[in-house]
């Protein structure tokens, strides 16, 4: 769960971002922050949609979108496509560099953590005289429950 102050940073920022562009400071595109922040997983444009809609928040589909390309663009918001044609997407302030495990059956995404990848990052960079500035690592595969069911 995100803490108040985390929230109120990342609120900030959003709005420093609107400001620089020149853009509206609306109570939806506020609302579809803290929604996102609110959560724990990696989500679908069209699912956030619709958790925000059960919850009642009068807000399009294009707000939702546009929104997650604003976020996306100030580094609030990770976009990832996991191999499908359906984006996802997860929260980014705060949380450590991660990698992810994907499902190639009911496309479960579980995060892990590794140093040793920080550690390889380091040695190629340093080795090909590369400044890593950031990486991607996803691994896909079958999942426990989908092994089960499939034997």
């Amino acid at each position: 769960m995100v803490t108040t102050e985390t929230l109120d940073f990342v609120k900030k920022i959003f709005s420093a971002h609107l400001e620089q562009r020149e853009l509206r400071k609306t109570a939806e595109r506020f609302a579809i922050l803290e929604e996102i922040y609110s959560r724990t997983d990696h989500f679908e444009a069209e699912q956030l949609y619709l958790d925000l809609k059960e919850k009642k928040v009068n807000v399009s589909r294009a707000t939702v979108y546009n929104t997650l390309d604003l976020l996306i663009s100030c580094d609030l918001v990770k976009k990832h496509q996991f191999g499908r044609n359906q984006a996802q997407y997860e929260k980014s302030y705060g949380y450590k560099q991660h990698d992810h495990v994907i499902c190639i059956e009911c496309k479960k995404v579980v995060e892990f953590c590794d140093p040793r990848i920080q550690q390889i990052k380091t040695m190629v960079g340093d080795l090909l005289n590369f400044k890593i500035t950031h990486h991607s690592l996803n691994c896909y595969g079958i999942c426990g429950n989908c092994q089960h069911k499939n034997s």
